[in-house]
This record gives structure tokens, sequence and C-alpha cells, in this order.
């Protein structure tokens, strides 16, 4: 057997002299769209599946300041560190309100969508808002964000609302709050101090205003290929938000369908999350959802999830699931069930220092493997033909394992140094190793024959493993 690399990330302890898989960059051919052949997976004009991956970060969208929390975020630099984890995904968070109150006090937040023109003063002091002047100022920020990803090769997700207002006293700065605006326009119809209504259907004007700020953002990014919309981050469920969100993304389809490029539209989680609110995301005209769990009857998403039947292209986001989970397990076991996993890496400021506590650590040991983890399993997305590649739980005893009967397999074995059994089309074979915690790869130097019954595989290292088979005939 020969001992390669699959690729390498700086700050590793590599040796100079490894072996280097090379894994082509992916280029833009055209705007993603569900993939007719496997719907867990977006495709464009290349036809090939399209796997999405990525690191996100809340400062990642918007120019943040202090006193402590999300200064100075350098954009460059955090594509520069995706591009060497290999990711290909991020989510751009939106923010509505010029003012929160985070954990380390007060976070400002600039530009906004809405001019500050005046007369009086909003809650934070500063000019009141005109609901019918977009500040240009935001667009072209969002614009530059969007094609800085592009340059990268990085698919980008923009957040049009903001979503839970009930954190950090956001609504007493939203815009839409009355105190914040000269339009005498108030989104807390019912007078409860929370302005949930907003995202809801209940008030013409504010739909109409929402509606001029959804076609001034397509307006705005249309001929990008690397865009997707997401409605908000965890709307909260309580204002009939559900059947807000879906009218939002029928308008943006709407709106989108006599413009050049027609971008996938998505759905989130919504916070608090209830046992039910997965439902609507899956029975939504969303092109891909983010489901939350674990809470009550829910899947387990972050632990052991289970196998996407493919009614929606999911990225199953950390962001959503409680606990949150962290490591290379949870990586592998989401891409080998038919998921897009992605990462809320919330560290701030990002990435240079963290907030207290040792789990936001930039350099806290598992988000290292839960990034490379993520990376390494695009290289061997790439590699396979994904488009073929469905999940399979019977196929092998670990119960990770996406396959193309009889062409290619891919299975995770989390135990360590476990011998794991797979159920094979009678056919002659390859394989290889591939070892998640070193990024090194064993190939076998001969074939094997199967006879469609199961063959027992023991890894050649001390750690979890992962598995790839293919006919010797590809």
């Amino acid at each position: 057997m020969l001992c390669v690399s699959i690729f390498m990330f700086t700050g590793c302890d590599r040796s100079s002299s490894e072996k280097v898989l090379s894994v082509d960059g992916h280029l833009f051919s055209g705007v993603l769209r569900i993939n007719p052949d496997n719907p867990r997976y977006f495709t464009d004009d290349s036809g090939k599946a399209i796997y999405l991956t990525g690191s996100h970060t809340w400062a990642n969208g918007k120019i943040h300041f202090g006193p402590v929390s999300w200064d100075n975020f350098d954009y460059e630099n955090y594509l520069n560190y995706l591009i060497n984890w290999n990711h290909n995904f991020i989510r751009l968070w939106m923010w509505e309100h010029p003012q929160g109150e985070g954990p380390n006090g007060i976070v400002i937040v600039d530009p906004v969508p809405f001019k500050r023109t005046g007369p009086g003063s909003a809650n934070d002091g500063k000019p009141k808002f005109d609901l019918t002047q977009f500040n240009q100022a935001y667009f072209d920020f969002l614009r530059s964000r969007v094609i800085a990803a592009r340059d990268k090769g990085i698919y980008i997700s923009i957040m049009l609302f903001s979503g839970d207002m009930t954190y950090g006293n956001t609504w007493h700065y939203h815009p839409f709050n009355v105190a914040n605006n000269i339009n005498e326009i108030d989104a807390d119809l019912n007078e409860d101090g929370t302005g949930l209504e907003y995202y809801s259907l209940e008030n013409p004007q504010i739909k109409a205003i929402q509606k001029s700020y959804i076609r001034k953002i397509v307006d705005t990014v249309n001929d990008l290929d690397n865009v997707l919309y997401e409605i908000g981050n965890e709307i909260n469920p309580s204002s009939d938000s559900t059947n807000w969100q879906y009218y939002m993304i029928k308008y943006i389809k709407s709106y989108e369908s006599s413009k050049p490029k027609q971008h996938p539209v998505g759905m989130t989680a919504a916070y608090p999350l209830w046992n039910d609110l997965n439902k609507p995301l899956f029975n939504s005209p969303a092109d891909w959802i983010s489901p939350g769990g674990k809470s009550g009857s829910l899947p387990d998403y972050g632990n052991d999830p289970p196998v996407n039947d493919g009614s929606k292209v999911i990225l199953l986001d950390t962001d959503h699931i409680s606990p949150r989970p962290s490591g290379r397990h949870w990586a592998w076991k989401s891409f080998l069930r038919g998921y897009n996993p992605i990462y809320m890496d919330s560290i701030a400021p990002w990435p240079y220092a963290s907030i207290n506590e040792s789990w936001q650590d930039f350099n806290y040991p598992i988000r290292w493997e839960q990034r490379k983890a993520m990376g390494y399993a695009l290289a061997y997305a790439k590699k396979m033909n994904l488009k073929d590649m469905k999940p399979f739980s019977d196929l092998s005893s670990t119960s990770y394992c996406l396959a193309n009967l009889g062409v290619e397999y891919l299975i995770y074995q989390p135990i360590l140094n476990s011998t794991f059994s797979v159920k094979l089309a009678a056919g002659t074979y390859s394989y290889e190793w591939f070892n998640p915690g070193s990024g090194s790869i064993v190939v076998s130097t001969g074939d094997f024959v199967a006879n469609g019954s199961t063959k027992s595989f023991t890894p050649p290292f001390n750690s979890d493993s992962v598995l790839y088979i293919y006919a010797s005939s590809r």
C-alpha cells in the first residue's frame, strides 16, 4: 500500500516532502439549481452534483464596531482561511438593527439598509430612519462581499432578514420600531414590546417596504452566479412567520422569474424550536432548508443524523442544532447521510480572539477538526461522481455509507481502528483508506473480487476511518 496526503492546510504539521492529492477547484458554470438526478444536492450548467460546506460567522456580512465584539473583521483574510480549509460556502449574516447588546457590551452595526435622515433621534441617539429611502452604501457593500467570495470560488447565501428580535434588545433599536423612523410605522402591532409582527403579513405597508427591499437586493446581485438567498435566521414562530416566509420565498421566485438568473431560496429552523417546527421547512416552497434539533421528538441531527431521503437539499447547520455539534465525526456522519454540513464558527472577534469560554477559542482543537473534516469531505465529493451517490444505512455495519451500487462506495467508521463489513455488488474493485485525523491516504496496490456478499475491512491506522471503494473499470 502507498501512503499519500489528500491536501494540505496551512498551520498543520506537515512535511514539505509529502505527496499531495490535487483537487481541482470548482468553477462556476451558471447559477445553482436543484439537481434533478439527486435532489440532495445542487447542480449548475455542468450537470455535476455540487456539494456545499463551509464555516460562517456573525461578523462576515457587516462592519461591526466595538467596544470589543467583532471589531475590525478581516473579510479577505476570512475568505483565505476558507480556501485554505477547502470550504466553498458561507452564510452572509444580516443585521437590520444599527445597534444591539452583545456579551461584551454594545455592538454597533454599519452600514444598514435604510437612510438615516431625521428629523429627530432614534433610540441609539442617531437620526431616525426614513423607510422610503434605501442606503445605497449598504447594497454596494453587500455586492462587494458577494463578488469577493465569488472571486475565491465560494458560494454565498444572503440572509435577507436578521431573524430573532428577542435577543440583545434588538427591537429597541430596530428601524421598524416607531421610535426609530420618521414614517410613523410600528411593526409591534400587539404592543408587547417585541416587534415580532414584523415577520407577518398583517400590515400591508410593512409588507410593501419588505418587498421593495427584496427587489433592491435581487437587483443588486442578480447577475452573480454564486448567490443563494435565505429569508432569515431562526425567525420566531409566534407571529405567523411561517406563512410570511412562504410568501417571501414565492415573491423572490416570482420577481426573479423575469430576470436573467434565478437563484435558490432557503428557509432555516425557527427559534425557539418546538417539536413540530421542522415540518414547515419540509413543506415549504424553499429550494433548500436548515432544520433544527435535537429538541423533544426531533431527529438527533447533531449526533446521528437520519438518512436524507432527498425531499430537500439540506444544509445541515450547527447553528440550529443543540447542543451544537463540533468535531470531525459530525462532519463525516452528515456527509455520509446525504447532507451538506456547514459550521457556525462563533468566534468574536473572528478569528483573533475569544469571548471568555474555551469553546469559542479559534484555536480550540475540536474546531480545527471540524473545519478540516468539512474540507476533506468536499475533496471526496469532488473526487466521486456524487450525482449518482445515495446514502444507505444498511450497506455497511457502520451504517454510514454513500454508494452508487457496483461503482463507488464511501464508508465512514467512527470507532477507532475497528473492523467493519460492507455489502458490495459483484465485481472487481480497488480501494483506499483515508485517515480523517492526519489527512493521509493509504492506497491499495491490488484489486479484489466481490461476489455480491459482505466483505470485512480493518483500517490500517489507529483512528476513525474513511474507506473509498471503486470499481476497477472506473
